[in-house]
């Protein structure tokens, strides 16, 4: 599981509780969804669909203060037993990943989101699951975008089993339906050992698969990757006895650049959700006019939707 790895963005006023005190919890599960290893605590309540910003020009582009919601969501974190090495197991919805899923949550992993670190499989998973949450469920955008887990799918494990890689991918593709109507599957992507991350997005019904990096370079970095991902194509279309009208086409995107060494894992998070939220499956060779650039307020945003939802989950 570890393989992998502003400005101040306003909130509204009856989210802030700067000096709230960490809500007491029982110290047995409640439901389905959140436990702890020492206590255990889960929230059914549905987090309501929130409209994503479309537009850059919405977004503040100084950096530096940490939002309420960031720091309230810290102040929890420090006075809970995580500090002492406890964990949090999350179960998320089979809709997700298209199968049962659970990411265990430690100290690490909410301090990559604290500190603007390195992101690890636990917060690029959690992100993902909030994005299914907040704009997915229930609504069109299920037929229209998937998600495939990083901790299936990664540089270390094709290297160890290129094979059993291929066929999760292929299983992947299978429970989604017939795949013929236009579609994505995101794959992030990391090139093993708390590595680089780069989103993998495959449109099955038209045999294109886009690569966003981060960072320059293309596909030819990761030539196994690139295997793996034609040859479950192949078969999913095989197994399914479709036609291969046609050989599959990468496409690289000219998309946003990092301009440090820690942001790939949030660009490629950012990747999906402004695809998603632009509702869009044909990806532009140089991306959408909305975002040519990312700030690091585009960044910050996202973790403090990240950090709301962990708090309305009752993650902590």
């Amino acid at each position: 599981m570890r393989d992998a790895v502003g400005s101040f963005v306003g909130w509204p006023s009856d989210l802030i509780f700067p000096d709230a005190e960490t809500p007491t919890r029982p110290t047995h599960k409640v439901g389905k969804g959140i436990s702890r290893r020492i206590e255990s605590v889960a929230s059914q309540k549905e987090v309501p669909g929130r409209k994503l910003k479309s537009a850059a020009k919405d977004i503040p582009t100084t950096s530096g203060t940490k939002s309420q919601i960031m720091m309230r969501l810290e102040k929890m974190v420090d006075e809970s037993d995580i500090m002492h090495g406890a964990i949090r197991s999350i179960d998320f919805d089979e809709g997700v990943f298209g199968a049962a899923h659970f990411e265990i949550i430690s100290k690490e992993d909410m301090q990559q989101l604290f500190e603007h670190d390195e992101l690890g499989i636990a917060v690029i998973h959690t992100y993902i699951w909030y994005m299914y949450v907040t704009l997915m469920r229930g609504t069109e955008l299920c037929n229209r975008f998937n998600f495939i887990a990083a901790s299936r799918i990664n540089a270390t494990l094709i290297t160890k089993n290129p094979t059993s890689v291929k066929n999760d991918l292929v299983d992947r593709f299978m429970a989604a339906g017939d795949n013929t109507t236009p579609s994505l599957y995101f794959l992030p992507f990391n090139s093993g050992n708390g590595g680089h991350w780069v989103l993998v997005a495959m449109d099955l019904s038209r045999l294109i698969v886009y690569y966003l990096d981060s960072l320059s370079g293309d596909w030819s970095k990761y030539p196994s990757m690139k295997k793996t991902v034609d040859a479950a194509i192949i078969k999913f279309r095989s197994k399914k006895n479709y036609r291969n009208r046609k050989d599959i086409t990468w496409v690289r995107v000219q998309c946003p650049q990092q301009n440090n060494s820690v942001d790939c894992g949030f660009f490629v998070l950012r990747f999906m959700r402004d695809i998603i939220a632009l509702n869009r499956i044909d990806i532009p060779k140089m991306y959408f006019e909305e975002y040519k650039s990312y700030s690091r307020a585009h960044l910050d945003e996202m973790k403090d939707e990240l950090c709301q939802f962990i708090v309305d989950q009752r993650i902590i």
